[in-house]
């Protein structure tokens, strides 16, 4: 079984994390979607709510699965026998660091990376930017998916 990880904090999933998401669906029989736990930021969901906003958007494909991950991309990969990671590119600057996650991965672990290129409709696209457009009163609605718009929206509306 063909088995690949999209790795990231997904703060939230944009339409450029899941058409990268989709892309390697079509490729691997199993994506994991794993949703890197960082204890030193605040993010705007939860883990626990990230992730079921996940399998909301990720449901159609039939092969993706979802589950959060502290430490080591590489221990995560390990754990599930994964040898294989899927990583988005929006432009050079993207790629001067995660050519060095790659290299750092593969001598660790002997994990692979695939770097995909972004749809340009997304090149520019990123959680922040989402967020502080989101907050101002900006409309991202082209940027995500509707639950995951509806989710913002619901969140940035609380006090």
């Amino acid at each position: 079984m063909r088995r690949a990880v999209c790795p990231g904090s997904f703060d939230p999933i944009t339409n450029g994390h899941l058409d990268i998401i989709a892309r390697a669906s079509k490729l691997y029989d199993v994506v994991h979607v794993a949703v890197m736990i960082n204890q030193s930021k605040k993010g705007l969901f939860t883990i626990e709510e990230r992730i079921e906003l996940i399998r909301e958007v990720t449901a159609e494909f039939g092969n993706v699965q979802v589950e959060s991950f502290h430490g080591l991309l590489v221990d995560f990969c390990k754990e599930r026998d994964i040898p294989a990671i899927v990583k988005g590119l929006r432009a050079v600057s993207d790629f001067d660091y995660e050519l060095q996650m790659a290299q750092m991965n593969n001598g660790l672990s002997g994990v692979e990376t695939l770097f995909v290129p972004t749809n340009p409709t997304y090149s520019f696209l990123s959680s922040s930017l989402v967020k502080e457009v989101a907050t101002w009163g900006g409309d991202v609605s082209h940027l995500l998916p509707p639950a995951v718009h509806a989710a913002v929206l619901e969140r940035l509306r609380r006090p």
